[in-house]
């Protein structure tokens, strides 16, 4: 069990594998554990081990054990497959706080994509012995899980829309307004393409030769100032209405 609590600047200061965290007190903040007493956080707890993952290194394959599901402590993660032709397509950018691998737990079945980290990563693996034996117990536990997998197939029926029905400005629009927050007064915002631009391009469905014109067609209309992997956004609004 992980018991040690660290601030933002320690962890700043430290390497990827000498961070630790408590994990109930982790655990305790994501939706389907909120409600959770002390005693089922610590049965909980007791199940889940640390996962650390260093940029580019694998998770599980295509066609592992589902033996769990994982939770993202932080750093970022791919889940994607390979086609027979070794064309790479991304279903997802998994980021702190999100949780993956729980539909297939519930099936029983292997996995059918393979999770990858982008970045220096840590992982909790919640083995899923425990968690049924906490939806034996409790029902509301099952009401929070089902909540859960309810989001993740609204989030695929959006992706669908978006490779249907939207044109490719509105989806790179879409995954730059994604995650950010609103700025005090009229502060620029700043979003990293942390994961890379082929990457993103795969998660958008659409070729990093594509991604990188209508990058180029923001910044070109001054919607955006592109520096690297840093994009700039000097009027969220505008951006919005691009959109």
């Amino acid at each position: 069990m992980l018991r040690h609590e660290l601030s933002l600047p320690e962890v700043g200061r430290m390497s990827a594998r000498q961070i630790q965290i408590k994990t109930q007190a982790f655990i305790a903040n994501l939706p389907m554990f909120k409600e959770m007493s002390g005693e089922e956080l610590d049965r909980i707890a007791a199940a889940t081990l640390p996962v650390h993952a260093q940029k580019g290194e694998s998770i599980f394959h295509c066609g592992d054990a589902c033996t769990g599901f994982h939770v993202v402590v932080y750093g970022q993660l791919k889940l994607g497959f390979t086609s027979p032709q070794g064309v790479e397509k991304v279903v997802e950018i998994v980021r702190p706080g999100q949780s993956f691998g729980e539909a297939l737990m519930f099936l029983e079945e292997p996995y059918i994509v393979f999770a990858q980290a982008l970045s220096d990563s840590l992982l909790l693996h919640v083995a899923k012995h425990a968690v049924f034996d906490e939806l034996a117990r409790d029902p509301r536990f099952a009401r929070r899980m089902l909540s859960g997998l309810s989001r993740r197939l609204h989030g695929l029926v959006r992706d669908v829309e978006a490779y249907t029905l939207r044109s490719g400005q509105e989806r790179v629009i879409g995954y730059l307004l994604a995650d950010v927050a609103e700025p005090a007064g009229n502060a620029t915002v700043e979003v990293h393409l942390t994961p890379g631009k082929s990457v993103i391009a795969s998660r958008l469905n659409m070729t990093p030769e594509h991604f990188s014109r209508i990058l180029h067609e923001l910044a070109a209309g001054g919607l955006i100032e592109v520096s690297g992997r840093a994009v700039r956004i000097p009027d969220l609004d505008r951006l919005r209405r691009g959109a």
